[in-house]
């Protein structure tokens, strides 16, 4: 099978250091926490190319302020189109602004030059006395010199140079996971979608099982950016179990990926076997003995018996207790470990339980505490969060009335712990969209439910598609008489 090959660069987390300088939520210690790695970043591996694509008065994409210099007077500039793919906004007011020091550029780019340098000297050697894979190898270390010091477009050339003489299909899918990889750095999601098919293609026609499920992983991640949950969700929460592909993210992050994706896009039973009663969550999200139970393999994952319908009836529980925990690090080397943040799940572990038990308004204190810890604060799902916060009040709205055929309008504000104008304006942005089949009576105080009925659905959808067999038959039968016509 072979170990994986170019899987250390580029580093993914700082990419998530640029995204907290640049995003309004972030807060002052973690602007200027993410701040100092990506200064030391850029001087320890010599980033010459991604320090300038960041900083540099005039053509640097954290330059908004227009700053310049004193031969070019700064001007405001349009914002580029890949500010937005590598930073939290189009135009963010920087509170803590990456400096730009020409000397240290210098030096940076002086120090590239003598490595490439280096790496050609390797490269002319191999060509001179050595042999095929010591030619290939000098210039998969070109590949990963451009990686790490930031240049996409020559780390895209030198991957694809090794990718044309390489004849394995491992070598071949681990140059293309690096290329998915340097794409979701710089956030090219048109990028990551093509070399995703072409990874597939490659696993496909004979790759090993490891890389099979690493491209899982990367292809969940994808899809989860492109605001594809319900595609995201399987993909992802099959990940869990046999997850390897630490140069993406770290488990802890999977884990958040997987509950998010899932609570959004999965029916209720499904939730409940996949995400609810998943070993790996409650390994994570779960009570201290539903965690030593997951861990033990006691737990199944099994869909729970009669739970295909909704209760009539809400039921309140105590969510669980969690706490910042690291479990998320099992079964990983000590430098993964390492790598590992310790997380706070709490939130989470809040949302999914009160989604599946009914209990809405903790459900909607969840929601807000999420969106807080969670959504605004990593980089694929900062875009979405709004979006995902809407279809997260949506879901709750759909399970409680769908027990129902009438709810009191001050009722239902109630169990979500929201004010009654509140809840008409929401429910009816949904209504109008038939999202929701209901309608509120204002006058009254009540929403109606209006159920669908299967039968006359199946009906009317028999008498819809008959008439159009039958219009098809009479254009038929007219060519076919008047070919008849013609012959005679």
């Amino acid at each position: 099978m072979g170990d994986p090959q170019f899987a250390k660069y580029p580093d993914l987390q700082l990419s998530q250091h640029i995204f907290h300088i640049t995003n309004p939520s972030s807060s002052k210690a973690k602007q200027q926490s993410s701040l100092t790695a990506l200064q030391n970043a850029i001087k320890e591996q010599k980033m010459a190319p991604l320090y300038r694509h960041l900083a540099h008065p005039v053509d640097g994409i954290m330059n908004v302020r227009g700053e310049g210099t004193v031969q070019q007077p700064g001007q405001l500039r349009r914002a580029s189109s890949s500010a937005t793919t590598l930073l939290a906004t189009r135009r963010p007011s920087l509170s803590m602004a990456l400096p730009w020091d020409e000397k240290l550029y210098e030096e940076l780019k002086a120090d590239n030059e003598k490595e490439l340098e280096a790496i050609q000297k390797e490269e002319d050697e191999a060509t001179e006395k050595a042999g095929e894979t010591e030619i290939q190898s000098a210039r998969g270390k070109r590949a990963e010199f451009w990686t790490r010091v930031g240049d996409k477009d020559k780390a895209i050339a030198a991957y694809e140079a090794v990718f044309e003489k390489t004849g394995i299909l491992g070598t071949k899918i681990d140059l293309v996971l690096a290329i998915i990889r340097v794409g979701l750095f710089f956030g090219d999601k048109v990028l990551v979608k093509k070399n995703i098919e072409r990874a597939s293609a490659l696993v496909e026609s004979g790759g090993d099982w490891d890389r099979r499920n690493r491209l899982k992983a990367y292809h969940g991640l994808h899809l989860l950016t492109v605001r594809s949950h319900g595609l995201a969700a399987p993909l992802l929460l099959d990940s869990l179990s046999t997850f390897t592909s630490y140069e993406l993210c770290p488990y802890s992050s999977l884990v958040i990926y997987a509950v998010l994706a899932g609570s959004v896009s999965l029916k209720r039973v499904d939730f409940k076997s996949k995400v609810v009663d998943a070993p790996e969550i409650k390994a994570i999200l779960g009570e201290s003995d539903e965690k030593l139970s997951a861990l033990s393999g006691a737990l199944s994952s099994g869909p729970s018996a009669g739970d295909e319908e909704m209760t009539d009836t809400m039921v309140t529980t105590t969510t669980p207790g969690t706490t910042a925990v690291n479990l998320t690090a099992l079964g990983s080397t000590a430098a993964q470990v390492d790598a590992e943040i310790t997380v706070d799940f709490k939130p989470l572990a809040n949302l999914v339980a009160s989604l599946y038990n009914g209990n809405y308004s903790s459900f909607f204190t969840a929601l807000g505490q999420v969106e807080e810890n969670f959504l605004c604060d990593d980089r694929y799902l900062y875009e979405h969060g709004r979006w995902y916060v809407r279809e997260m009040r949506l879901r709750g709205y759909q399970q409680l009335l769908q027990s129902y055929r009438v709810v009191g309008l001050n009722s239902m504000a109630n169990d979500f712990g929201v004010s009654v104008d509140f809840l008409d304006k929401d429910l009816s942005n949904f209504i109008a969209t038939d999202r929701v089949p209901c309608t509120i009576d204002r006058v009254n105080g009540i929403i109606e439910t209006n159920r669908p009925d299967d039968k006359n659905k199946q009906y009317n959808d028999v008498v819809k598609q008959g008439d159009q067999l039958i219009t098809k038959l009479q254009k038929y039968g007219q060519a076919v008489r008047l070919r008849g016509s013609e012959r005679g």
